[in-house]
């Protein structure tokens, strides 16, 4: 992978897809062209612990770890104009004032493009012949973001010009430094020593950590107090500070603190000069907080600073990041006949996935980061999209999430980053959370072939006193569905199962109520036939288990229980041409025919048939046939129709949207891949692959001005067909679509599946489609796999061969650490 260094803005192509941009495939970057994208278009830097989110015009924020109780710096949601709020820079020359990003000062730009690349973002910018050339990012293994900032004099003549940064501190708990201001206004504290602003409020009390922002370079001026910078009535547009052309040396006690460096200099023709700014974060042993003198110990963050004082440092720095990237995406990788295919599995959704592990539904433009942490179940479904990029960390995660776990099986819905320890605020009876368990742990084991992570020793509710091992608690997983059944035998939803807004146990008349946290409801009645299908399709993997390990018995008494609930589903969750949705408190059908409303919700349809329900008899198809004539439209699948148009408190949040968007009646992208998968299982390669194109972004570009957010990641939701603005996305980046998308077009569709003994290779693909290759590293191997399509068919391999020699069926054996093997595969 290479990360673009040349100084010269590179042309912009005559064939660029959209007037706001195009991607890169050589660089692996997306090219923002036009600053103003109909909405923020987002980058996320960092891999383990310290991060940045970073905008196309250099909004965005800064945290270690948890993006509520470690924040570096302020951001403010839903501002005035949107983005408001980043790691700024302005540069002057006389009474002209511009930025590199375009915002804030928001100076017309000669030239400007914002090119996000992996794990870095790189605006190339021009005013008056002087060009800017700045990059950013997270070194691996550094608790710092870098910035590289060139300008160049492009003329013939002398440049005088002046540089000022900007940042504003948060008061670490991003939550608190948004509310109590009677406290914080007097708490900020800041240090400025040479060429280093540093932010140490509260450091002198009770914490160990403080960050600091420094510069390669003699400053001649600084700012600390925002008032002070910006003026008490300016916004970041204009500081007073930089149109009067100094900065005022202030020292920020309480009130706002901020950290602005100031830099005059001289450009001589052609000449480039070079910055290197870098913001960190430090922590402290509580022994080592001071200097002999009483002084802050400043040790770590000059270490820190001087790790990157030069340009040669922060390009090796750079190399190394595109190499980590390189590595990680190298375990699949695709040539296939479709360039826009090719993009998304090779590249973006890749790099989505990691992303989406890193902060499950935390931190994003539409998540603030102080709302929730990391998600019981959300994190488990995101493993599905690195677990062969990341096993080490993956098998960390699964004992993470288990340990948040209570001995009935139940689960905290959340739990926070920086401890560990589950969410009691939120709690626990999504009744959906424990079988993901069951469902990551076993792609784990499947990915790895590590069945000693179920020996395990892992506590329930985080007490060392209650532990048993992994399996123990994917039995506890299981066992949670056969405790809680309901009147037909299927089983209770309890708040929510994956859908969090069919809240069929809160009746709801108090808008300063929760719906996810207000349960009124017994809960006895209110049943969930999606949960029924995903025991089933979960269960089935857990037999499976039980059975390799030798665990006959449990195994056996697992199978009895599939087999009542696959009984249950075709006995009362099957409404004639679709599965139903679920039973709500009074005993009465959703998602049936009798409905006037919400008659029909894509859930069930997706994981009865993924646990193999209506297989055999038709009603898979049928039920498949429904999903295409009654949900699915041009921008994706919606997940239920019609939607609803009044409130119903017996349904909960779901009928408070307008219709077509979120849960009632939008594209729920998530729920998507579920269609997908079900519509390989029937062995419909058109129809899968067709679907697969209407949600993938490379698919999507040409919406670009109606989706709004980023064309290079997939969305939470996109406006459904009932909706008054079809099309339009919302709550992007973060989101288990990444995950799932991924999961589905790699092990479904292009069919190289992980199992317990090998790589299943089973592709249902359009039968337009002649064939592809694929390079897949399993278990230290490497399989450079290819699949010819002479004959059009959408699915069934008819011969395969390794390294020359004809093999009987279609999976492949686990080859030696290190070894290569050529498999052909000829479908027919």
């Amino acid at each position: 992978m290479k990360i673009t260094t040349s100084k010269k803005m590179p042309e912009k192509p005559p064939n660029k897809q959209t007037e706001f941009g195009y991607f890169d495939d050589e660089h692996k970057e997306y090219v923002i062209i036009d600053p103003k994208t109909p909405y923020p278009w987002i980058n996320y830097l960092g891999n383990d612990g310290f991060y940045s989110l970073i905008s196309n015009t250099t909004g965005g924020y800064t945290f270690y770890k948890d993006a509520k109780f470690r924040r570096l710096t302020r951001y403010r949601y839903n501002n005035v104009p949107v983005d408001s709020g980043g790691k700024y820079f302005y540069i002057r020359e006389g009474g002209c004032v511009w930025s590199p990003g375009w915002k804030p000062a928001q100076a017309p730009l000669d030239q400007y493009q914002c090119r996000h690349g992996l794990g870095y973002s790189r605006f190339l910018s021009s005013k008056r012949q002087v060009h800017c050339d700045l990059t950013c990012f997270v070194p691996l293994g550094t608790r710092a973001e870098v910035q590289r900032l060139r300008l160049s004099n492009r003329t013939e003549a002398p440049k005088k010009l002046q540089l000022y940064s900007l940042l504003e501190w948060c008061l670490w708990n991003a939550e608190d430094d948004m509310t109590n201001f009677q406290r914080n206004f007097s708490t900020g504290e800041v240090e400025v020593d040479g060429s280093h602003i540093y932010h140490k409020t509260e450091y002198r009390e009770r914490r160990d950590h403080y960050a600091f922002y420094s510069v390669n370079s003699e400053i001649q001026g600084f700012d600390t107090d925002r008032e002070a910078f910006l003026g008490l009535y300016n916004g970041f547009e204009a500081p007073e500070a930089v149109t009067r052309g100094r900065a005022g040396n202030s020292i920020a006690h309480g009130w706002s603190p901020i950290a602005s460096h100031f830099l005059e200099f001289e450009l001589g023709p052609g000449e480039t000069k070079e910055w290197i700014f870098v913001l960190g974060y430090v922590e402290n042993p509580a022994g080592e907080k001071w200097t002999a003198d009483g002084g802050l110990n400043k040790t770590r963050a000059l270490q820190m600073a001087a790790d990157f004082d030069s340009g040669e440092k922060v390009t090796r720095a750079l190399a190394a990041l595109a190499d980590y990237w390189q590595n990680l995406l190298d375990a699949y990788q695709i040539s296939g006949p479709d360039t826009r295919l090719n993009r998304m599995v090779n590249i973006w959704n890749q790099y989505q996935c990691m992303v989406t592990f890193n902060f499950s539904r935390s931190a994003s433009f539409f998540e603030s980061g102080i709302g929730r942490g990391m998600g019981f179940r959300d994190s488990n479904q995101d493993l599905l999209g690195v677990v062969h990029m990341i096993p080490e960390r993956a098998r960390e995660r699964i004992l993470d999430i288990a340990a948040t776990q209570f001995e009935d099986g139940s689960a905290y819905h959340q739990y926070q980053p920086l401890t560990k320890r589950g969410n009691a605020a939120i709690g626990k009876n999504f009744n959906d959370d424990p079988l993901w368990l069951i469902q990551s742990t076993l792609a784990y084991i499947k990915e790895t072939g590590d069945f000693d992570i179920l020996e395990e020793s892992v506590p329930f509710d985080n007490d060392p006193a209650k532990a048993n091992s992994l399996f123990a608690h994917l039995t506890a997983s299981f066992d949670h569905v056969v405790n809680n059944l309901g009147p037909h035998g299927l089983p209770l939803i309890g708040r929510a199962d994956w859908n969090d807004c069919l809240n069929l146990n809160c009746f709801s008349q108090d808008p300063n109520e929760s719906f996810q946290t207000t349960e009124n409801r017994a809960g006895e009645v209110a049943e969930s036939v999606m949960i029924a299908g995903m025991f089933i399709a979960f269960g089935r993997d857990y037999v499976a288990l039980c059975r390799h390990r030798g665990h006959t018995e449990e195994a056996e008494r697992a199978e009895r229980h599939l087999q009542a609930m696959a009984t249950a589903i075709d006995r009362h969750g099957w409404d004639g041409d679709w599965f139903l949705r679920a039973y709500d408190a009074a005993g009465k059908p959703i998602g049936s025919h009798a409905n006037r409303q919400g008659r029909i919700f894509i859930e069930p349809q997706g994981f009865c048939i993924m646990a193999g329900v209506g297989l055999d008899d038709g009603r898979a198809r049928t039920a498949l046939d429904s999903v295409n004539k009654l949900l699915a439209y041009e921008h994706g699948i919606v997940l239920n129709y019609p939607a609803y148009t009044q409130y119903h408190p017996e349904y909960g949040e779901i009928s408070t949207y307008p219709q077509g968007y979120k849960e009632n009646g939008g594209v729920f992208c998530h729920s998507n891949p579920w269609i997908m998968i079900a519509e390989t299982l029937v062995g419909n390669g058109d129809r899968a692959f067709d679907y697969y194109t209407r949600l993938a972004p490379a698919f999507r570009e040409k919406h670009a001005a109606l989706h709004k957010t980023e064309p290079y990641v997939y969305a939470q939701m996109i406006a459904g067909k009932e909706a008054a603005t079809p099309g339009q996305a919302k709550n992007s980046w973060l989101t288990g679509t990444a995950a799932w998308n991924y999961y589905a077009v790699t092990q479904f569709i292009l069919g190289v599946r992980p199992t317990f003994d090998g790589l299943l290779i089973d592709p249902c693909i359009p039968a337009a489609m002649k064939g592809f290759q694929i390079t897949r590293k399993f278990r230290g191997a490497t399989y450079e796999i290819s699949v010819a399509n002479p004959a059009g068919v959408s699915r069934g391999v008819q011969q395969m061969w390794v390294d020359g020699t004809a093999v009987a069926g279609n999976l492949l054996p686990v080859f030696a650490p290190r070894s290569y093997h050529r498999v052909e595969v000829l479908l027919g």
